[in-house]
């Protein structure tokens, strides 16, 4: 049986779809492949592949040791997707992005998200043969929808008519979810109801803090921040959603969208190029602030759309399913092992 040990602090911080995306992998491994993989989770002994899924420091030490077999680096950012994240002072910043990229060259093998970053990795000085495309799952065990009698229930305990259309999004409260243009969505449609889940995972080093600490204490009317919640609830919000917006000017490969579609619900985001390669045809999209909210107010409109793209949201699902994802770590964990036996990284 295949050792592979996982380093990983993703779950540390609440909040993040790298924790998110973590959880699920580790589930696969543990349920459809446990006869195929031993898993471990953040232990030194020896094992044939060792998959690093953050780049605390502390792992980029011990990727030096020989016990580590052969060495998978899971891309979740690059330093140019941390703008508007976080706030770093200069030295800082330059410290850290120079710091990340060496990490990434530590590895023996590169997992990507998403399939463009590939060309970025490689004008970083990875190799392109060293670069594997592996998308984000979600499992239906975990998202899926709910009966009509459970979503009219949780919407009686916010407080929400069933009549009321529910606009959704969710994610940490930044500048690059574009939490602003959420906002701005409220204002523009005072008779929906708006809700974002998410916080402030970053802390005070959030790009912008002080803004959005205002906004989230003072937000409009029609308007509800949740905080922080659990996978659970986060289910029943997307449930009671009649539209799940997400206006990021930036993302890899957003597990709240396929969180979405898991649950069947319409999808609506800003129109980006890196969706182009994953999900396209999927979602409803607009370029800007307007386009988006033109889009909003139609499928509110129109229950012809929203039915056409919660069918979409299934099929999407369906592609990016636990079972598909499971075949395809199975063989790529095994390609690994045989070329780290190749190699004699592993003994």
């Amino acid at each position: 049986m295949i050792r592979i040990n996982m380093f990983s602090q993703a779950a540390s911080v609440k909040g993040q779809g790298v924790g998110s995306a973590y959880t699920e992998l580790i589930r696969l491994l543990r349920t459809h492949l446990v006869d195929k993989f031993y898993v471990t989770n953040n232990k030194y002994g020896k094992s044939d592949l060792t998959h690093y899924h953050t780049v605390n420091p502390t792992y980029f030490a011990n990727s030096f040791s020989p016990a580590r077999g052969r060495k998978i680096g899971y891309v979740h950012f690059l330093p140019e997707t941390l703008e508007g994240s976080v706030k770093l002072p200069s030295m800082a910043k330059n410290i850290f992005y120079k710091y990340v990229i060496d990490f990434y060259k530590r590895m023996d093998e590169i997992v990507v998200v998403n399939p463009i970053f590939i060309d970025k990795l490689v004008k970083y000085g990875i190799k392109r043969e060293n670069v594997k495309y592996i998308p984000n799952f979600v499992s239906k065990n975990e998202f899926y929808s709910e009966s009509q009698e459970k979503k009219n229930s949780f919407r009686h305990q916010l407080g929400i008519p069933l009549n009321k259309f529910v606009v959704f999004g969710d994610g940490q409260v930044q500048a690059r979810k574009g939490v602003d243009d959420f906002a701005k969505f409220a204002e523009a449609n005072p008779e929906m109801q708006f809700i974002w889940a998410g916080g402030f995972s970053f802390g005070k080093i959030t790009d912008g803090y002080d803004h959005f600490k205002k906004l989230v204490e003072n937000p409009p009317q029609n308007l509800k921040f949740t905080g922080i919640i659990d996978r659970q609830k986060l289910v029943d919000y997307l449930n009671i959603a009649d539209l799940f917006v997400l206006p990021s000017y930036d993302e890899l490969f957003p597990m709240s969208v396929l969180e979405a579609f898991s649950c069947g619900t319409p999808v609506l985001l800003r129109d980006l190029d890196l969706y182009q390669a994953i999900i396209s045809g999927y979602y409803m999209k607009g370029s800007n602030f307007s386009e988006m909210n033109q889009q909003l107010q139609a499928a509110a409109q129109d229950p012809a759309i929203l039915n056409k793209y919660s069918q979409l949201s299934d099929e999407a699902s369906e592609k990016y399913s636990e079972d598909n994802l499971a075949h395809i770590w199975d063989d790529f964990y095994h390609e690994q092992y045989e070329i780290g036996r190749e190699l004699g990284q592993i003994r």
